[in-house]
C-alpha cells in the first residue's frame, strides 16, 4: 500500500477530489494548510508611501489519499491532470509505503482496510 499526499492550491480541491473519484479512489483526506514554495516571496502591496506584507504563506490543500499498488500512477496521474498549470506554485505530490492499514469499525487489516 501506498500513501499519496499532493499539496495543491487550495483552489484546485474540487478538481482534484472529482478527478480522484473517476480514478477510483475510495477516500481522500484534505486538510486546510498554508504554505510557501522555495521560490514564493511574500505578496506586497503598496500605495501613497506605504508598503505592507499581506500574505507571507499561499492557502494550500493536503490531500491524502492511501492506494494500493497497483493504484499509484492512475492516482498521480488524475492529481497531475487535475492541478498542473506548468507553474512552479502548482504543488508536490509525495509518495510514501504504507506498512498496515486497520479500519477501525471493521477491524480489517492490510488492503481490505482502505476498499
Amino acid at each position: 500500500m501506498k500513501r499519496v499526499e499532493a499539496i495543491i492550491s487550495a483552489e484546485k480541491v474540487s478538481a482534484v477530489n472529482e478527478a480522484l473519484r473517476n480514478a477510483g479512489v475510495g477516500g481522500a483526506t484534505i486538510l486546510e494548510a498554508k504554505g510557501r514554495g522555495k521560490g514564493e516571496k511574500p505578496q506586497v502591496q503598496s500605495g501613497k508611501g506605504t508598503r505592507r506584507v499581506s500574505a507571507e504563506f499561499s492557502s494550500r490543500a493536503n490531500v491524502v489519499a492511501v492506494v494500493d499498488d497497483s493504484e499509484v500512477e492512475k492516482v498521480i496521474g488524475a492529481i497531475l491532470e487535475a492541478t498542473s498549470t506548468g507553474s512552479p506554485g502548482d504543488g508536490k505530490i509525495f509518495v510514501s509505503t504504507v506498512n498496515e492499514a486497520i479500519d477501525i469499525g471493521t477491524r480489517k487489516r492490510g488492503p481490505a482496510a482502505i476498499t
